[in-house]
């Protein structure tokens, strides 16, 4: 292989890469005839030198092109309310899950897979797109773990034709496991594994065995768990190992570089925190309780005592 081909990576993966989505949007945007490379269209399968200088345009507008070595690849674990929209932005002005992610330079976050819109927990963001390509990948059979809640009449039966399998319009589903988690009545929750991200995979399959679910929070996705006390909307960054363990699932090198600051650091970081608003507090309470009148009765209680 020449030193030329070398130096040359697929179109999708190097935007990919560089922030501008994931490949398997990216390789639509290409379908569509939506990317240009100096003014030529581009066509999927299209390889350009790493380091080229050539002007490659999504629908009018030019692309920052980084290389590889320049990248830190970062993760976001997000709690996914119900009520938002795993999209960039909807028409009807609906809220999103990217309005509440921290802004980035050059980059931009991309959501690894869906929840739709009433299903609310865990939903990670990274802005490497060959790691979220990779990861949303059917093959790669990353493992799911969701809460339900169930409305309707559960036996024994039902609960092994979920694991052996049901038959879905868009072909067989089956849970990897079904785990009895409590409940009142006819309301109960079941803690439920699955390989797969098809749209509304878990309420379709319940319903194929007539029970409704009423509530449904992923838990879980590969290793990585909610985080415990993040709140509804609330984001937490991964760290280096988290990350690396993403890498490793999907055969990608590992990071060597974070953004996170070590756990030393981020204790400092909070104590600096701590001390910053316990000075602020000081300082009011200082301003308050010298303010012109209570100056003025100090004077007049002392002059008094002098008397």
């Amino acid at each position: 292989m020449s030193d030329k081909s070398q130096r040359t990576e697929k179109l999708q993966k190097i935007l990919a890469r560089s922030g501008h989505g994931s490949r398997r949007e990216i390789e639509g945007y290409l379908q569509e005839g939506r990317i240009s490379i100096d003014g030529t269209k581009a066509k999927l399968g299209d390889r350009i030198d790493v380091t080229t200088t050539a002007k490659i345009r999504l629908d009018g507008r030019i692309l920052n092109i980084r290389e590889a070595q320049k990248d830190v690849c970062r993760v976001l674990a997000y709690y996914k309310p119900e009520g938002e929209l795993c999209t960039r932005s909807d028409p009807q002005g609906r809220p999103t899950v990217f309005q509440r992610l921290p802004r980035l330079n050059n980059a931009r976050w991309i959501a690894v897979g869906r929840l739709d819109v009433n299903t609310s927990g865990l939903l990670l963001f990274t802005t490497d797109g060959e790691l979220a390509n990779r990861l949303m990948h059917p093959s790669r059979e990353v493992e799911r773990e969701y809460a339900v809640r169930v409305f309707g009449e559960i036996d024994d039966a039902k609960i092994r034709q979920l694991t052996r399998g049901v038959q879905l319009e868009d072909g067989p589903a089956s849970f990897r496991s079904v785990s009895y988690r409590g409940g009142e009545g006819i309301n109960q929750w079941y803690n439920v594994s699955l390989t797969e991200g098809r749209n509304r995979e878990v309420r379709r399959m319940w319903e194929a065995v007539g029970v409704q679910v009423s509530r449904l929070i992923r838990v879980r996705y590969g290793d990585i768990d909610l985080p415990k006390g993040l709140p509804r909307g609330g984001w937490v960054e991964l760290g280096l190992d988290q990350i690396n363990y993403l890498r490793q699932l999907v055969e990608l090198n590992d990071e060597t570089v974070t953004k996170v600051a070590v756990e030393k650091d981020q204790r400092r970081i909070k104590a600096n925190q701590i001390r910053r608003a316990v000075k602020r507090h000081t300082k009011i309470s200082t301003r308050t309780s010298t303010s012109p009148a209570k100056r003025a009765s100090s004077r007049r209680q002392s002059a008094g005592n002098k008397k």
